[in-house]
């Protein structure tokens, strides 16, 4: 399942259309505030590619019967999806973390026009980074974007004919149903994790306030009732669950209750059923981070080290790029230029940070954006997140009492990995229905815009006092509590890193380098044993619930394969797809509904 088809062959059909563009920026006015409330509620966000595309159909479809309108085409429905879903993902650009961290620690807040032009800002250097790694990423690693590969799936089977399609159309409604009633249901009734039956026994040094045992609960190792992380699986593979599933028992198996046995994190509470993840990840993601890092750019090395042998022999290109459809790298280092001084001039004009600060965070977020998209490319989760704190780290080494620059200048790393992710998760749609990438860039650039603007009025509308209302019952919002603490930890410099934290990034390193060598230099027919570094990195900063999610969704897709390979060639993609937009769409109607009463 992590092989994806190549891209059909354009035909001339309608694509960058003003109704398409106009669709996507209307529907994605219409999501962004679900995930910007979802975001301050409990951290997490949803991709609103299907549902953009599901809706936009719908709407064309109707006028077409009503008003004889012209057929909406597949890559018509492409440039809005491309376009609503960057609009719904500008949290990433802030809202959710470090612009209410700022708030929270130094009172700053920001008017409607400077922060939708700082969200627009920062969202525009990632664009243009994934503009950069289309072909590096698709084409010569092919990674599999799950997320975009759904988006394709479902698009071709509402937009298709005949009865195959139907059958898959069908078979895609189904379970995304499914999907859909589990997870009304387990939010409904507040069904939780199950925690496996297992108590790990640590030996805390003398006079350590230290607990004897630990539960597999108190350490995320449960059972999800959630499809969402499955169907990932499904479509990343065995290698990548199997990858998954060693990072959770190495991450929070082995490391987590060795860090609680000589105290370098404190236990959470006592109570057995209770997950103690945000003590716990707090030491978790540095060699989490290390390892994600040193894999994801050492595989990048390698793979532009083969591309310059190739140029210096003068290989033929590669005839995959050439069908699909190339992005002129000629405009990519002027765009990157500017969008290098737009963010060194909003860093600089709004929070007061240094100028050569300020560059050091865009070069940073270009080599962390790299990163960003590999990693959601294999496993279909993007680390804003855990890559933050890499610049927060660095600059609470160069300058580690300015609080404002540490929380900004990592706000441009996690603006460039959300957007950067998402185009390419895009791009990975466009490249399986044969769509034009130069477009869907532009339609980025327009939903970009929209979410900016629709973001901004929607946080200041929903948080007029984020001193007052976050960290609140009502407001949880625990990625600005992360994000709050670890600038509060970086005030003192790196001196302030958890105990033991430098070993172990040490050899999270060097694991990270060793296995992205390995999986590099290993025969083709074997590369598939070789774990994933990017994906073992991943599995420590998330809870290990999802981690064995993942890898039972590969395990499962895996065994049917081999017990049916015919069917599952035609079927297991759309009951991957049906999962995951099931549980997303559910997702977002949660959130409405939230918002509305």
């Amino acid at each position: 399942m992590a092989e994806v088809a190549v891209s059909m062959p354009r035909q001339a059909s309608p694509e960058l259309t003003i109704r398409a563009v106009v669709t996507g920026m209307l529907i994605g006015a219409i999501l962004t505030p679900c995930n910007v409330y979802s975001g301050l509620k409990i951290g997490w966000t949803f991709n609103m590619s299907v549902a953009a595309g599901l809706i936009g159909f719908a709407f064309w479809t109707a006028a077409q019967k009503t008003f004889a309108t012209p057929a909406y085409g597949l890559r018509e429905n492409n440039i809005n999806q491309t376009t609503a879903s960057s609009a719904a993902s500008i949290i990433s650009a802030g809202l959710a973390a470090p612009i209410p961290a700022l708030a929270l620690l130094t009172g700053q807040t920001l008017t409607f026009p400077v922060l939708a032009l700082w969200m627009f800002v920062v969202s525009v250097l990632g664009v243009v980074v994934a503009a950069g790694m289309r072909n590096q990423l698709l084409f010569r690693e092919n990674l599999p974007f799950p997320s975009g590969v759904v988006t394709a799936e479902t698009m071709r089977e509402i937009h298709g004919g005949g009865e195959e399609a139907h059958a898959r159309l069908r078979l895609l409604s189904i379970t995304a149903s499914i999907s859909a009633m589990l997870k009304f249901v387990v939010s409904g009734f507040g069904v939780g994790q199950i925690g496996l039956p297992i108590k790990i026994a640590i030996s805390p040094p003398v006079g350590a306030a230290a607990p004897t045992s630990v539960t597999a609960m108190n350490l995320g190792f449960a059972l999800d009732p959630s499809l969402l992380m499955f169907g990932f699986g499904a479509i990343s593979g065995i290698r990548i669950g199997v990858s998954a599933l060693i990072g959770a028992v190495l991450g929070w198996g082995v490391l987590a209750p060795l860090a609680l046995q000589n105290g370098w994190v404190a236990p959470g509470n006592s109570n057995p059923d209770v997950v103690w993840f945000g003590s716990i990840v707090e030491w978790l993601l540095w060699p989490g981070v290390a390892l994600m890092v040193t894999a994801s750019l050492t595989s990048f090395a390698i793979s532009m080290l083969r591309m310059a042998v190739q140029r210096r022999e003068k290989q033929p290109p590669d005839p995959r790029i050439v069908r699909a459809g190339t992005i002129d790298r000629r405009k990519l280092i002027p765009a990157f230029l500017i969008a290098l001084v737009m963010c060194v001039a909003a860093q600089i004009s709004i929070f007061g940070i240094g100028p050569l600060q300020a560059v050091i965070a865009v070069l940073l977020s270009y080599v962390l954006a790299i990163v960003s998209a590999r990693v959601s490319g294999e496993t279909g989760i993007t680390p804003i997140g855990a890559l933050g704190k890499i610049t927060q780290l660095t600059f609470g080494a160069i300058s580690p009492s300015n609080v404002t620059a540490n929380l900004m200048t990592a706000n441009v790393t996690g603006g460039a990995a959300g957007q950067c992710a998402d185009l390419m998760h895009d791009l990975r749609t466009g490249q399986m229905i044969g769509a034009t990438p130069g477009f869907q860039v532009i339609a980025q650039l327009f939903g970009v815009l929209t979410g900016s603007l629709v973001a901004a009025i929607t946080y200041l509308a929903l948080i007029p006092n984020p001193q007052a209302q976050l960290i609140t019952a009502e407001w949880p919002a625990p990625a600005v509590a992360i994000w709050k603490a670890v600038a509060e930890v970086m005030s003192g410099g790196v001196d302030a890193m958890p105990p033991a934290a430098w070993p172990a990034i040490a050899i999270a390193s060097a694991t990270g380098v060793g296995l992205a060598i390995a999986e590099r230099v290993t025969p083709q027919s074997l590369r598939r044993f070789i774990p994933s570094g990017s994906a073992i990195g991943l599995a420590f900063v998330i809870p290990a619930w999802n981690s064995i999610s993942l890898f039972a969704g590969a395990f499962v897709t895996m065994l049917i394969a081999r017990l049916y390979p015919r069917w599952a060639e035609r079927r297991l993609i759309v009951v991957a797809a049906g999962l995951i937009v099931g549980e997303s769409l559910a997702g977002v109607a949660g959130a409405m509904v939230s918002i509305l009463w």
